[in-house]
């Protein structure tokens, strides 16, 4: 194989050309912006501030990832202790909220202890759940109705834009801590409580933005910027951008959604022109703000889950 062409230039870009470098194997990376990074990027702005196109920060367990990033950098980064909260209708709650209950209002801690402390019998007295159908299900066998529906499925519905009982599970890996009965008790009576969380320490370069960890790509694929892909054809294996470049290829790596990769490759079979149209995907507005004081929040991250409040998430400069 002597021709592997890669389409993205982000993580998933960058984790292809890693890989077949180190198989030593040659390839070429084609992004559509006249920049590399895709959703990884940073941006300078003239007074100094650097802005990550979206909130990254790395919390992989995983040692063998934790060298190569810290590699990539030179072993500039920071680790922070993650302390994200929330905010629900004009309280501040340590994260989770699951275990911050105290001080919201008395008959709402009631109603979530009630039906947690149920949820929790049902799973230690082994009784038959209720089949786990999509995220609702397993949100309320995990947390009880009442906290469910004031939290998680609140802020699912901002976050992706539908309900939860039309999401799937297949997405949830460790994003939702696993709340123990004595630890939902002694939130509910007490605000002071152990910081529980998922994510304890995450990374982030030292300079120069999230970006930074990708500085070996251009090490390991040949970069050609000012690339988009119009129409791909696996017949003749070839590849047609839309700056009039074309090139052959042996196999080609794609990191581009299947929304708009699938209607671009030729004689793709119409049920699969027609599964693709099926995905579905929301997307994101970012606004960035340089605010130049150190004291903005005590949380590197906070979710908001009243509808009236239009967005979903705040992530913090000290952070990011």
């Amino acid at each position: 194989m002597e021709n592997v062409a890669i389409l993205g230039t982000g993580m998933a870009g960058w984790g292809a050309a890693y890989r077949l470098h180190q198989e030593g194997v040659a390839s070429v990376a084609y992004d559509k912006n006249d920049y590399y990074g895709g959703h990884t990027a940073s941006f300078r702005h003239a007074s100094g501030f650097v802005f990550d196109e979206g909130p990254h920060v790395s919390f992989t367990k995983h040692e063998r990832l934790q060298k190569l990033f810290a590699d990539s950098v030179e072993q500039e980064y920071q680790v922070i202790h993650a302390r994200p909260n929330n905010y629900w209708r004009g309280h501040w709650i340590k994260h989770p909220a699951i275990c911050n209950l105290s001080g919201l209002p008395t008959d709402l801690v009631v109603n979530c202890l009630k039906d947690f402390i149920q949820a929790h019998h049902d799973q230690q007295d082994h009784i038959e759940p209720k089949p786990i159908e999509n995220y609702a299900h397993w949100l309320i066998a995990s947390y009880g109705k009442s906290f469910a529906e004031t939290f998680p499925m609140e802020y699912g519905f901002k976050y992706h834009t539908t309900t939860a009982d039309n999401m799937s599970t297949a997405w949830l890996g460790p994003r939702l801590y696993h709340a123990k009965l004595e630890e939902v008790l002694l939130g509910a009576l007490s605000p002071e409580t152990p910081d529980v969380h998922y994510v304890d320490y995450v990374r982030y370069p030292s300079y120069d933005g999230f970006v930074s960890y990708l500085n070996y790509l251009p090490k390991h694929t040949q970069i050609k910027l000012g690339h988009q892909l119009v129409r791909l054809d696996p017949v003749a294996q070839q590849l047609h951008f839309g700056n009039g470049v074309s090139t052959k290829y042996d196999a080609v790596v794609s990191s581009i959604p299947l929304t708009e990769l699938i209607p671009m490759i030729a004689g793709a079979p119409p049920d699969v022109v027609a599964a693709a149209k099926k995905l579905a995907c929301t997307s994101c507005v970012m606004i960035n703000l340089g605010i130049d004081r150190a004291d903005l929040s005590q949380g590197q991250w906070t979710y908001f889950y009243d509808r009236d409040i239009c967005f979903t998430r705040l992530s913090f400069p000290h952070m990011c």
